[in-house]
């Protein structure tokens, strides 16, 4: 559920030059390294540098870069205009750039050439000419292919170590098994035809045809360990092959026939899958290939029928280094997708600065080593930028945390509530269908507005969270943003439910925030970066009070973060934030603590996990901030609570999640969605995209006590209840005020043994010192709290037996109200420590009927509970101390019988004489008492018992003139 964010977007515009042709990185210092040219013109090929850090505020010619090397490159093949560089590579190592021509030569350029070296050299040339090169991910092996029909392996050395040719008898290579029935001209096709057809068949079998718009180009793609190599490549002017070569140059497969192939080929690092490019009649998708060439799912570009022939007519794909996004490059754009639970997403589009009288693409490359960089190089501007992963999600603060999340697909916008409705991706809830792609996505302060950023305007939406169930969103407005070519919106920010802010770039150097308010439909300008400042992201805080943005001054510094404050509708206050840590963080959550004080929360690429410039962690993978926590993930797949303080007062739970209520394991590879703490609930993701809701006890204890705060015991009770909570935290807490509230307490729970349950649940153990000690918050005098007033220290409670003082506190409290709670008052008479049995049955007494209570004793076959109740109901000693005397000097089960006889209960007597063995007599008191049925019942196992028996009950119903009976 996480959308790509542009945190950073250079662009700078070239005139009067060469034009660009090729562009890689030099990993070292992070600098772009450029060819311009040659055309057929001015045949000259340059090698420039631009640094990582240089900023153009006007359009440039390339001599404005530093210039490496320069030299005449004509085309050595008649059948070419001009040169043109396939590939450029640079080593970092060695400072040293690789470039492969069209024509044929291989040529290096040595920054700094040692002793006896060339500065330009040509270290080899293939004379029929060269269709396609590709470094092997490890920078060992040289891959090209000719227009030969040839394969080579050339090392870094470049000495040729393979030479395969191309023939048709490769098809071969991969026996795929054909699972449809020939040609669709020799089927017969008519309906019952069609009804009858094996379902697992497809209709059609693909015979490789080419696609009308293939450029007859040939691709190489390496697998991410380099130990394959994938070459896309048009076979006997027939059909598109993709070969699949293993690092020694044996073929290992070739793909099955797929018609309308075309030329783009990319092989995703991690190997499981490579993308191809299939056009059809009617659509454009992109294939995936196994390394064994079997196809593997497709998903559909969403073009309309005029951008297919049009912008999309020459398509190229390339992986980013780490799996997760996928380059599509169009002529004059470039789409990023990413996939889900197999559903891939168009997350950003970007478009590029081409010139019409340039036929080939543009470059892309994607940074070898930072996973989300990419340069894009056209003609007339070179591009870069850089993206991070996060989630657009609504309020953590309750009431307001519904779990409202936003994720980007095109023209698609799925929001889901989750706290109202679990749709896991990549279904959503809500599915909002867009004027054109977007590119961010904000919610307001209630959750009740989302602001969605496009490409030449952003629009308002009213969601009503309060109807069931939730209803599609409503444009309420439209705001338009201006249509020149260089204006580039990045993010937008809500703050309140009426102002909007969006960061946008109109042109090279010209950053500025952007602030509408929906009211009155004005816009003005909030804040203009210098010419060398980067506004990398904004942010509004966790409360709303201000909205907050995050920069980099000069070049080469460090990101630091800055708030802006609206003092009167045209003047704005920036408040630069002198706590900012000392390294680049990409992604911050500000809270304000106190009217006068604040915290930012900011977390690196690397995961270090800051609090102003406190290190809290190191292994950070997610973070979120609510009003009392700041809770992140780590690579050890833990969940961790720290309370939210003072950076210096923040302390970090150890990874022992058996012993810590403030750590709790997650499953592998989980992240943080959203935290709804009205529910203590946490939503995360797993790599593959599912999503788990858990409820971690810091969560569940903070809303506990919120509830004890606020006086709602019943919420803190129930809550202690399904959440499996010793219920000994509600007096805990806060014994002094739960001792006042004992009538407010009965008031609210109502029912008898919901109270019950809580008396018998008492013990002795402070559970906020000993179980619960860790989750909560240091409390000092100094500390202020959401609201800027003091937090009052909890009053210790009074000493002496804590059960006895509840229970005598209910007691006193539910006096008045016995007729109700007889039940509560008894069970607080039991529950203390030791059982106040006396004064419970005292209580019994008083109300009910002292016989019958004496009887109820002794029918439970506890004598001294017996003998307890004789004494507090008065009966006379003399009658039934020497009777408890006779039983107890009895056997136990002769003892039952004498208890069960005396109270009557005569069916009960029998069992028990039957126990004992004592047949003659069992039978001597069914004939006094009749219970002849009940005898035969206990002996219906015992044959000759149970004839005996049954011969006594049928002289019984002879006697009583019940003959027919008696026969029976």
């Amino acid at each position: 559920m996480r959308n790509l964010k542009n945190v950073r977007l250079a662009e700078v515009q070239l005139q009067n030059g060469l034009p660009l042709t090729a562009a890689a990185w030099d990993t070292a210092s992070d600098a772009i390294i450029c060819t311009f040219g040659p055309t057929a013109t001015n045949p000259v090929l340059e090698l420039r540098r631009k640094p990582h850090d240089a900023y153009f505020s006007d359009p440039v010619s390339p001599e404005t870069f530093e210039c490496i090397a320069s030299w005449d490159a004509p085309c050595p093949l008649p059948d070419l205009p001009c040169d043109r560089v396939l590939s450029l590579h640079y080593f970092a190592d060695n400072l040293t750039a690789c470039l492969v021509l069209e024509g044929g030569d291989i040529v290096i350029v040595r920054e700094e050439p040692l002793p006896g070296e060339d500065k330009i050299e040509i270290v080899g040339s293939v004379d029929v000419g060269i269709t396609a090169a590709a470094w092997s991910p490890d920078e060992e092996l040289l891959a090209l292919t000719t227009t030969a029909n040839t394969f080579l392996y050339m090392t870094r050395e470049f000495e040729n170590v393979a030479e395969i040719t191309f023939t048709p008898g490769d098809l071969q290579a991969s026996q795929h098994v054909s699972v449809g029935w020939g040609k669709r001209e020799t089927q017969f096709q008519g309906k019952r035809a069609k009804a009858l057809r094996d379902p697992t068949v497809p209709e059609k079998v693909d015979e490789g045809k080419l696609s009308s718009y293939d450029d007859g180009r040939t691709t190489i793609t390496w697998r991410g360990d380099g130990a394959y190599v994938a070459v896309n490549s048009i076979e006997g002017g027939v059909r598109r092959a993709i070969r699949v070569y293993s690092r020694e140059g044996t073929l290992d497969s070739v793909s099955e026939p797929v018609d309308g192939l075309e030329g783009a080929l990319s092989w995703r690092p991690s190997g499981n899958l490579i993308a191809g490019i299939q056009r059809l009649d009617d659509r454009i998708n992109v294939v995936f290939f196994e390394r064994n060439g079997l196809r593997h799912g497709e998903f559909t570009l969403r073009l309309t029928e005029e951008e297919r022939p049009t912008f999309a007519s020459n398509i190229s794909l390339s992986w980013n280094v780490d799996s997760t996004v996928l380059a599509v490059q169009f002529q004059e754009r470039v789409q990023f997708w990413t996939m889900g639970n197999y559903h891939y997403y168009l997350k950003q589009e970007i478009s590029v600065v081409t010139a019409p009288e340039y036929p080939h693409p543009f470059s892309f490359k994607w940074h070898p080593e930072r996973t989300l960089s990419f340069v894009a190089g056209a003609s007339e501007s070179i591009l870069d930028g850089d993206f991070v992963f996060d989630v657009s999600h609504g309020s953590t603060t309750g009431p307001k945390d519904v779990g409202a999340v936003a994720v980007l697909d095109g023209k698609n916008l799925k929001l889901t509530p989750l706290r109202l409705s679990g749709v896991p991706p990549p279904m959503a809830h809500n599915e909002l269908a867009l004027d054109s792609n977007a590119i961010d996505v904000a919610f307001s302060k209630t959750g009740t507005r989302i602001a969605v950023l496009m490409k030449d305007h952003f629009s308002i939406y009213l969601w009503s969270l309060k109807t069931r169930p939730v209803p599609m969103p409503i444009l309420e407005s439209s705001y338009p943003l201006s249509d020149a070519r260089d204006s580039r919106p990045r993010q937008i920010a809500f703050l309140n439910d009426n102002e909007v802010y969006i960061l946008k770039s109109n042109g090279p150097s010209n950053t500025v925030i952007e602030h509408t308010a929906l009211e009155t439909r004005e816009t003005k300008v909030a804040y203009v970066a210098a010419d060398t400042e980067q506004i990398v992201s904004i942010f509004a805080s966790l409360g709303h009070e201000a909205l907050w943005f995050s920069h980099v001054g000069q070049p080469a510094q460090t990101i630091t973060y800055s708030a802006i404050a609206k003092l009167s509708p045209d003047d704005f206050q920036v408040m630069p934030w002198d706590q900012s840590p000392s390294v680049d963080t990409y992604w911050a959550k500000a809270a304000q603590i106190s009217e006068t004080e604040n915290v930012l929360i900011s977390l690196s690429r690397t995961g270090a996990l800051y609090a102003n410039k406190t290190l809290l962690a190191k292994n950070c993978t997610s973070f979120l901030v609510t009003e009392s926590h700041v809770l992140f993930t780590t690579s050890l797949h833990l969940l961790k609570f720290v309370h939210l303080t003072r950076a210096e007062d923040m302390e970090v739970p150890p990874d022992t999640p058996e012993t810590d209520e403030r750590c709790r394991a997650i499953e592998r590879g989980n992240r943080l969605v959203t935290v709804m703490p009205s529910t203590f609930s946490v939503v995360l993701q797993a790599p593959r995209g599912n999503i788990e809701t858990i409820y971690p006890r810091a969560l569940v204890l903070a809303g506990i006590r919120s509830f004890i705060d606020r006086k709602d015991y019943r919420s803190a009770f129930l809550t202690c209840r399904s959440q499996m909570v010793d219920m000994n935290l509600i007096h805990d807490y806060a014994p002094d005020q739960f001792m006042e509230c004992i009538l407010l307490f009965v008031d609210q729970v109502k029912r008898i043994d919901l109270i019950d349950e809580f008396l018998s649940r008492l013990k002795e153990e402070d559970v906020s010192q000993t179980l619960y000690k860790d989750t909560l918050p240091t409390r000092k005098s100094d500390v202020t709290g959401q609201n800027g007033l003091a937090i009052p220290i909890i009053k210790s409670a009074k000493k002496g037996s804590k059960v006895n003082r509840i229970c005598d506190g209910f007691l006193a409290a539910l006096e008045k109200r016995s007729d109700t709670n007889m039940h509560n008052l008894i069970t607080a008479h039991v529950c203390k420590s030791p059982p106040d049995l006396e004064s419970g049955l005292q209580l019994v007494a008083r109300l009910r009927d002292a016989h019958r209570l004496y009887d109820t004793a002794l029918g439970l076959y506890d004598l001294e509970l017996t003998l307890l109740v004789a004494q507090q109901v008065q009966r006379d000693p003399r009658e039934y101390l020497p009777f408890l005397r006779k039983l107890q000097q009895l056997p136990e089960l002769r003892r039952y019988f004498e208890i069960d006889n005396y109270l009557g209960r005569w069916n009960k007597a029998l069992k028990h004489l039957h126990a004992l063995n004592a047949h003659d007599e069992l039978r001597e008191y069914a004939t006094k008492h009749v219970l002849y049925k009940d005898a035969i019942d206990i002996y219906k196992y015992q044959p000759e018992q149970l004839r005996d028996t049954t011969h006594l009950y049928a002289n019984y119903l002879r006697d009583e003139s019940k003959h027919k009976e008696a026969g029976i």
